[in-house]
């Protein structure tokens, strides 16, 4: 048998082989301007294609699995590769899961666990294979380089059917949330953009990242979308979290339930928020935040 994992990232291809060497004969598909060379000490076949377009990667994907005819295809759970890899599911009858983990391959089926009411729960779950599982980020243990060399390939797709005129990068605040150890996340609890500055004040001080509810990003747009953090944003794993101004919406919740550490900022005593940390303040931000900073600043100093 053979299986698939596709993927843009080396972290993200050493998780999803971890899975795919249970199946047996890994191939893998690398896509955008990236330099494949590294994923060769992994020992398997590589495909390179080197656009990132959802139709490019669409054709490329379904001519790689008429000719490999894998038993499992493997990606991390990103919002391209969710609307790619579901075309692919959808045109061979494949059943589909998204943001899996623990994945184990037994015969001709795949059992995972996965989070579902906005993560609040976990369901085990099995699927006949042949499958398509997008993993959860930083779920999974990385496979371990070695072996012979493997192969490389460039992929040439057929030429898609729908044309890019124009590309516009969306505004970016040059985070990488996923990564941060320490997060100082708002909400709105805020009363205006300009007050934000609270929050970066006491992330400097911390060496944190800022991030943000849903409405600050994606209607408010006080601040970038790499700064979103919930179930439609970034999912995050740090090691504190500082949730000021926000209520505490499930939508939000899900993207926390990794954080070690969760402390809440809010003056609402009932905000749903204070049922999902670890500590919770009652107070008004506007106050407390500053006098927080003032003091970490002291005792940083001493």
């Amino acid at each position: 048998m053979t299986s698939l994992v596709v993927a843009q990232k080396e972290d993200d291809v050493a998780e999803a082989l971890t899975i795919a060497r249970q199946v047996g004969e890994p191939h893998i598909l690398v896509f955008g301007q990236v330099d494949p060379s590294p994923l060769l000490d992994y020992g398997h076949p590589v495909h390179h294609l080197r656009s990132d377009d959802a139709e490019s990667l669409f054709l490329a994907l379904r001519s790689l699995y008429e000719s490999l005819k894998p038993s499992i295809v493997l990606a991390p759970t990103t919002k391209n590769l969710k609307d790619v890899l579901s075309r692919v599911a959808g045109l061979y009858d494949l059943p589909l899961a998204t943001e899996v983990y623990d994945v184990k391959v037994s015969g001709s089926s795949a059992s995972y666990r996965r989070g579902f009411l906005s993560g609040r729960a976990i369901a085990l779950e099995e699927v006949p294979l042949p499958a398509v599982l997008l993993l959860a980020p930083r779920k999974t243990p990385r496979a371990p380089k070695g072996g012979a060399k493997g192969t490389l390939e460039t992929v040439q797709p057929p030429s898609p059917t729908v044309k890019v005129l124009e590309r516009r990068p969306k505004e970016r605040g040059g985070v990488n949330i996923e990564a941060a150890e320490l997060i100082v996340s708002v909400g709105r609890g805020f009363r205006s953009k300009e007050d934000l500055k609270i929050a970066f004040e006491l992330a400097e001080v911390l060496g944190a990242q800022v991030g943000c509810s849903r409405p600050i990003a994606a209607d408010l747009k006080w601040l970038s979308e790499d700064h979103w953090v919930g179930l439609s944003g970034h999912k995050v794993a740090p090691k504190l979290y500082v949730a000021i101004g926000i209520s505490g919406a499930p939508q939000h919740l899900a993207g926390i339930t990794d954080a070690k550490l969760v402390v809440a900022i809010n003056n609402d005593k009932s905000a749903p928020i204070f049922k999902n940390c670890d500590y919770g303040v009652v107070a008004d931000l506007y106050q407390f935040v500053p006098a927080l900073t003032k003091r970490l600043k002291e005792r940083l100093t001493k």
